[in-house]
């Protein structure tokens, strides 16, 4: 009987983690850019975390104490918008507020971007505040995922 992973990201499987883990090895520009004012909670002390596996799906950013996905789209967006508009449902059925910011927009108004993103926590109480308290992992967000 092999011995089960308890370090595992609910909801998602071991293919989905290896490929966001080998997406934060080759981010492009937008969202390396987005993710050096990001990181180390440099944003009013939000914590994110980048290409970010939630269920079958691997977000650009996420902050899980208010279940915040941002995502960062290029011009390829524009030609899949009703995958996008479909992956944005489910992810909002898990719970989560899905925010989009083109590449231009990080790439040339990078404080406008941040202050968006700002602007949209400050709009809504944290969603999980035991994840902004002690960085745990969401409850039942895996569950009837396919």
């Amino acid at each position: 009987m092999k011995k089960e992973s308890y370090s595992r990201i609910r909801g998602t499987v071991e293919q989905t983690e290896q490929s966001a883990k080998d997406m934060r090895k080759n981010p492009t520009l937008a969202e390396a850019c987005l993710w050096k004012a990001l990181r180390r909670r440099q944003l009013a002390g939000l914590k994110f975390r980048r290409q970010h596996p939630i269920g079958r799906f691997i977000v650009d950013f996420y902050c899980a104490a208010h279940k915040l996905v941002v995502e960062v789209d290029g011009s390829i967006h524009e030609q899949q918008a009703a995958y996008d508009q479909a992956r944005t449902e489910q992810l909002e059925a898990f719970g989560c507020q899905v925010l989009r910011i083109s590449n231009e927009m990080v790439l040339t108004e990078l404080p406008s971007a941040l202050a968006i993103i700002l602007s949209t926590v400050e709009a809504s109480p944290p969603r999980n505040p035991l994840a902004q308290k002690s960085g745990a992992p969401l409850p039942n967000l895996g569950e009837g995922l396919g």
